[in-house]
């Protein structure tokens, strides 16, 4: 490659790189300046940060938002690794064509949009009485169809030959799941955990459904009640979308080599 077209593919990129990250510095700018600094699209720093969060503890249980939007993920990630990577685990090892038009049917559910949905199962959930439950939450999202497409993808690339050489050693097939199987997957399990966790993270629509309390409050719910008054605090919304914008990139972050790496094994 010459010097001129690597120079501009590296100018490309960069130029780029900005643009993605400008609006990510433009939120954390933005949460430390007054509201009249943010309408006037100040891009500097400010020293307003400590205020802006006074106030928005003082209008919203931060505190609580956290802690329900952290739970209510940490366990949905957990339980949705779980029943996926089993199921995807089941259609691939233990193949038929039952299974496969089972599967036909899974991916057939992928094209149907949640808006469709969303009424019946409010309509269910309701003569269930498991409104403002946190089973409510998670069972629309135990287990997605692209979870279960995925690690199925990924069990394709385990050796069939050491399920067989477990089978012969006397190893259950709970065993070869769990000692063998999952170990050998950790990229995918790390790419399926970001996945989940961001989506159980920033889901706004179900939550704000299904949950009707403010005791069930989750930071996207709670960053929507700032946009709800006569007058928007823009420095203590932005300090609110940051808060909320944190834990899903630090969890990015932490995973992101297996992530790459488990997306690219998932789909050969």
């Amino acid at each position: 490659m010459s010097k001129g077209k690597k120079f501009g593919m590296y100018l490309f990129l960069i130029i780029f790189s900005l643009l993605s990250i400008f609006p990510l510095y433009y939120m954390a700018c933005a949460a430390t300046n007054m509201s009249v600094d943010v309408s006037r699209g100040r891009l500097i720093p400010g020293t307003y940060l400590i205020e802006n969060f006074k106030t928005l503890i003082a209008n919203q249980d931060l505190f609580r938002a956290l802690w329900n939007s952290f739970r209510n993920s940490a366990v949905l990630t957990l339980l949705c690794l779980l029943i996926c990577s089993l199921a995807g685990y089941g259609f691939e090892i233990y193949h038929d064509k039952a299974k496969d038009i089972v599967f036909t049917i899974l991916l057939t559910a992928m094209m149907v949009p949640f808006a469709a949905i969303m009424i019946p199962m409010f309509r269910m959930f309701s003569k269930l009485k498991m409104v403002n439950t946190m089973a409510a939450f998670m069972l629309p999202s135990i287990s997605t169809p692209f979870m279960i497409m995925m690690f199925r993808q990924a069990s394709r690339s385990f050796p069939k030959d050491i399920i067989e050489a477990a089978r012969v050693d006397g190893l259950s097939e709970v065993g070869i799941f769990f000692r063998m199987f999952v170990p050998t997957m950790k990229s995918t399990y790390s790419a399926a955990l970001i996945i989940t966790f961001m989506n159980a993270w920033n889901n706004y629509m179900w939550p704000k459904i299904i949950l009707q309390t403010n005791d069930s409050i989750t930071m996207p719910m709670l960053v929507s009640n700032l946009l709800g008054g006569y007058t928007v605090d823009y420095g203590m919304l932005m300090l609110g979308v940051f808060i909320c914008t944190i834990p899903t990139a630090i969890i990015f972050f932490f995973f992101q080599k297996s992530f790459t790496e488990g997306i690219t094994g998932a789909v050969k």
